[in-house]
């Protein structure tokens, strides 16, 4: 592969585009992780085009009604958390075909060993991969087309999705150096904040998971003041007091995660929240802890289920969103049909 071709940052407008899948079940990890970064970055002025990404879903079997049921919610968890649709584009992926247009480009733009080293898909496959769908091998060239379609210059992504924003940044320089254009953008990761990463509150080695068997691993964006409050109160802790510095968490997994967690619920550093309480019990701490997550956490529950009450302004405000994610979307598509030789004449 020849040098790539150096793409000025500069031409391109400063855009964040991120996507959840719809899977239901949203955690407090996805709220901290993803939800609350995604409306920071909203409240900088920053141009956010956020999306629930149905096409990623069906990589794997979906029933079709539950997944209408889940991309709902998902859409009414990005609103509750602070999401503004009038402010942010919201919109769920399948609503835009360029998504799958600029796939298929992709798609024969990337290579084959760079596919192979995906370790997500060796992940979710599992051992018998032949049994996989081609859509979840090809996930990350969805993935690709869905932040280079709207130009995107910068994606929050978590540790877990570096890799594939690794693989969009080497498509974006293949296409740009094959064609010999400065087309699209090398977009940059956004992994910061200190819950970018909530683990299980059995397990503070595992990553919180609405697919864990055991319910109080986790906290549901769902979860009532009580259920929220007692199972941080029954979370898995050690028997020593928190330390006077962060680097006495190292070989604590536990005491690590719940510092985090009140970390990221408060907006403070890890260092000032072991600054406020070194040497405190878990007794002390854990009620400081549900006391602060009930309330950051209680009113994104009652909201999310007053919007699930009206499914069709849910659905209004998702087509409006991809309208203008269409607008967007559609004047970059064209001109990478003309760039790789498509005719596309006008019909009708």
């Amino acid at each position: 592969m020849s040098e790539p071709v150096q793409t000025p940052q500069t031409q391109f407008q400063p855009r964040i585009f991120s996507g959840i899948q719809p899977s239901g079940g949203l955690t407090l990890g996805n709220y901290l992780g993803a939800l609350k970064r995604f409306v920071e970055k909203q409240d900088e002025g920053i141009e956010t085009i956020y999306c629930l990404v149905d096409m990623h879903a069906i990589t794997v079997w979906q029933d079709p009604e539950k997944l209408r049921q889940q991309t709902r919610e998902g859409a009414a968890a990005f609103i509750a958390a602070g999401i503004d649709p009038k402010r942010s584009i919201l919109f769920n992926q399948s609503q835009v075909s360029a998504h799958a247009e600029l796939a298929w480009i992709f798609n024969c733009v990337a290579r084959m060993g760079w596919m192979n080293r995906m370790t997500q898909f060796k992940d979710k496959a599992g051992k018998n991969a032949e049994a996989a769908s081609l859509g979840l091998y090809a996930y990350p060239a969805l993935m690709a087309a869905d932040i280079m379609v709207y130009h995107a210059t910068m994606v929050p992504v978590g540790e877990d999705q570096k890799q594939h924003l690794e693989l969009t940044r080497d498509i974006a320089i293949k296409f740009n150096n094959d064609f010999g254009v400065n087309f699209f953008p090398v977009v940059e990761p956004l992994i910061e904040g200190a819950a970018t990463r909530v683990m299980s509150l059995r397990d503070g080695t595992k990553k919180m998971s609405k697919s864990d068997p055991s319910d109080q691993s986790r906290i549901n964006l769902t979860d009532d003041a009580d259920m929220i409050a007692a199972k941080i109160r029954k979370a898995k802790t050690d028997p020593e007091p928190l330390p006077d510095t962060a680097a006495g968490l190292k070989d604590r997994p536990e005491a690590k995660n719940l510092v985090n967690i009140y970390a990221g619920l408060s907006g403070q550093s890890v260092d000032q929240v072991i600054a406020e309480y070194a040497g405190a019990q878990f007794g002390t701490f854990k009620p400081k802890l549900a006391e602060l997550a009930v309330a950051k956490l209680s009113p994104i529950t009652t909201e999310m289920n007053r919007l699930m009450k009206d499914p069709a302004e849910i659905d209004r405000i998702l087509g409006q969103g991809a309208d203008r994610a269409e607008a967007i979307a559609c004047p970059i598509m064209e001109k990478t049909y003309e760039i790789t030789g498509m005719i596309r004449s006008r019909r009708g």
